[in-house]
């Protein structure tokens, strides 16, 4: 992310220095290797699956103390009759996240042909793209909570009893680490797909408690009743604010980012509620660590006990980047490789990123059957 101008508390003649925020509300960074490293890969040959695979669309609620949220997810499967594995998908935290970014690479997968019939599951995180977005606090716990609870409900899509592999972008891959470490969620695999830790704000000006009381202030007004529309509406909701940030760093080659993708992103802001869970994400309430160190910790939690790995992307922004090359050769990173993109390779490159996941899967599940 970069700024123009001293971050400092949110007045009416401060919304100067907001709009010269370039960075979207959406941070990912991490790199996995350990065993193979991948470094110069050809893939001149790879290319879009053109078989869509069945799809199915659904809604689950989620029960968070007094609400009942409803949570959007989708089921991508080959028709076929023998027992599937299943792959969860959870898209990459950002203020315009959707299970779009996995649709592709879900499709692919689930209709390569192996010894394996892969099932794929992605689901909106509540508050974010099709899901609810209830005016909660949300944190990092609470979509720790999310997660732990759609895998493990007896009401959901997810059989616990199945062995599950779990692949996750961003701020995503880097909650599924910290559930599984603590054993909340026991994945028989995890691909963290250009990982992050820390918000855009965070990430630029530190973690202070001078930072955090500022942070708060933001925080209040992006949620407030008229104010926080109107900031909102001004940073985010707007169909140039999203072309230029998916230009700028979210996409790698800015001649990706068709005028569909950002139509669908601008809708995903005029949803009810839209603001409050980017206005946590922004200030650093969603992130789950608060240092490299930490973040390192994660991954090494898992050493030993689940395959990992990284995807890095080339053309990541440099502090998302700096932070997903800390996991190169990492304890607890079972392979780390690098593919074209940025913030969102899984969507800018589908093809690309559900090889090296195949890949991954081939290697190291089917390969242990």
């Amino acid at each position: 992310m970069a700024l123009s101008a001293t971050f400092k508390p949110f007045s009416p003649q401060s919304f100067n220095l907001y709009s010269k925020i370039r960075r979207p509300f959406s941070f990912h960074s991490l790199t996995f290797l350990k065993v193979r490293a991948s470094t110069t890969l050809d893939y001149s040959n790879v290319s879009a699956n053109p078989k869509p695979s069945p799809l199915k669309t659904s809604n689950w609620q989620w029960k968070f103390n007094d609400n009942s949220i409803n949570i959007y997810y989708e089921e991508h499967a080959k028709e076929a009759e023998e027992p599937s594995q299943n792959i969860l998908l959870m898209p990459t935290i950002s203020d315009v996240s959707t299970v779009e970014e996995w649709r592709l690479v879900a499709g692919d997968i689930v209709q390569r042909n192996g010894n394996i019939n892969w099932r794929a599951t992605i689901v909106d995180w509540p508050g974010l793209g099709y899901s609810d977005r209830p005016k909660i606090d949300y944190n990092a716990d609470v979509l720790e909570r999310f997660l732990v609870d759609f895998i493990n409900s007896p009401t959901g899509p997810i059989k616990p009893e199945n062995d599950l592999i779990i692949f996750g972008g961003g701020h995503a891959a880097s909650i599924v680490v910290r559930a599984a470490k603590k054993g909340l969620v026991k994945p028989k695999a995890v691909a963290a797909v250009a990982p992050t830790w820390a918000g855009p704000l965070p990430i630029v000006f530190g973690r202070d408690s001078s930072m955090e009381t500022r942070y708060g202030l933001l925080r209040g007004t992006l949620k407030a009743p008229a104010v926080g529309w109107m900031m909102y509406n001004m940073l985010v909701s707007n169909e140039k604010s999203i072309q230029s940030q998916y230009k700028s760093h979210v996409y790698e080659n800015p001649d990706n980012v068709t005028p569909g993708i950002v139509e669908s992103r601008y809708a995903l802001t005029k949803r009810k509620g839209a603001r409050y869970l980017p206005a946590a994400f922004l200030t650093g309430e969603l992130d789950p660590v608060t240092s490299r160190e930490e973040f390192l910790e994660l991954f090494a939690g898992l050493e030993g006990k689940t395959p990992v790995l990284v995807v890095s992307a080339k053309g990541a922004p440099k502090r998302s980047k700096a932070e997903m090359e800390a996991l190169k050769g990492a304890k607890g990173v079972s392979k780390f490789v690098e593919v074209p993109g940025a913030l969102l390779p899984q969507e800018e490159y589908p093809a690309i990123v559900a090889q090296e996941l195949f890949k991954f899967l081939e290697e190291y599940i089917v390969s242990a059957v």
